[in-house]
């Protein structure tokens, strides 16, 4: 059977080959529905570029690709260091690809799946769709997911919820029973909601604990430290404050530390605060928080991938990184 042409896929889909050509090269150029149509016409054509055929050819791109959103996320920018530690001394190249919109998330699935220009790929807190999943597993593209797990290829999962719980259990335990949140508001559809499932445990943990968690303790804002400084000050200005609060990340975290502090509110006789990561800083400033091995996942993730790249008969491994709570002076 005659190898299918770009000439093929713009015929099939109704579209020209510069289209084409942009779906595999900029896919989050090119709008939604042509992308798809584009895309359905590459996958019923089997249809592989040229110079894509021959790098498959020679086995190797040489190269590893991480997609991941929230670019310059302090624990993203940890977990990523990870991934170049492992890989230093390997004859890879490291591509990093930034997702901050459905598009991009679509599109460089789609085209380094069909490309084939990595070796493999690392997905750091992005969901999939089944489509997605479909795509890389027809391409043949070896895969490991952070966070988020599927049978269909290797994964480490943190366990959000139960971070949320052993913080609960923690502030319990010390005698509170006014506890607030404060995280993350309008996650994208091409995230993963990290922030939701954290809060999900620590209200689970406080009903079991016979307290309540109500609606004005819990303050949801898109994640940065000046919004984490506005709702602590929100917090504090209730007629009855809460005496602890539950930050979904070490960022807002040191937002509201620094906020409290400001107003002069004793951290933690006044107020307690505890995040979640257990980023560099957090030592530094002395923060309670809940640590979840950023470096380690990225590292694992790197060796994971490198043993099914070696060795395709190696069963795909899930595995689930323990996290802990790490006790300073905020709470």
């Amino acid at each position: 059977m005659a190898h299918s042409t770009v000439y093929d896929v713009a015929h099939r889909a109704g579209v020209s080959i510069a289209t084409v050509s942009r779906v595999v090269n900029t896919p989050d150029k090119v709008n939604p529905e042509t992308r798809q149509r584009v895309l359905d016409a590459i996958d019923a054509l089997r249809y592989i570029p040229k110079a894509e055929a021959a790098a498959r050819a020679r086995k190797s791109a040489g190269r590893i690709g991480v997609l991941a959103p929230f670019f310059t996320y302090p624990s993203f920018i940890q977990r990523l260091r990870g991934v170049a530690h492992a890989l230093a001394e390997l004859p890879y190249e490291l591509t990093v690809y930034n997702v901050d919109n459905s598009a991009r998330h679509d599109g460089y699935v789609a085209s380094v799946s069909i490309t084939r220009r990595l070796d493999g790929l690392i997905l750091m807190a992005l969901p999939f769709t089944q489509e997605t999943i479909q795509r890389i597993v027809a391409n043949s593209l070896e895969t490991v997911s952070i966070e988020c797990a599927h049978p269909a290829f290797s994964s480490i999962e943190i366990d959000d919820a139960a971070g949320g719980r052993l913080v609960a259990e923690y502030l319990v335990n010390k005698g509170h029973t006014r506890l607030a949140f404060i995280g993350d508001s309008k996650i994208p559809a091409y995230a993963f909601p990290t922030s939701q499932r954290r809060l999900n445990g620590y209200q689970t943990a406080i009903q079991r604990a016979g307290l309540s968690l109500p609606d004005e303790y819990i303050s949801l804002a898109e994640q940065s430290m000046e919004n984490a400084a506005r709702s602590i000050n929100q917090l504090l200005d209730l007629t009855t404050p809460p005496t602890a609060i539950f930050c979904a990340s070490d960022t807002q975290a040191l937002g509201a530390l620094k906020a409290a502090r400001q107003r002069g509110v004793r951290v933690p006789q006044d107020i307690a605060i505890i995040g979640f990561d257990d980023l560099d800083i957090a030592a530094y400033v002395g923060l309670t928080t809940v640590r979840q091995h950023l470096e380690k996942s990225g590292e694992l993730a790197v060796e994971m991938l490198l043993a099914r790249l070696e060795d395709r008969a190696r069963p795909i491994q899930n595995v689930r990184l323990n996290l802990e709570l790490v006790e300073r002076e905020t709470a």
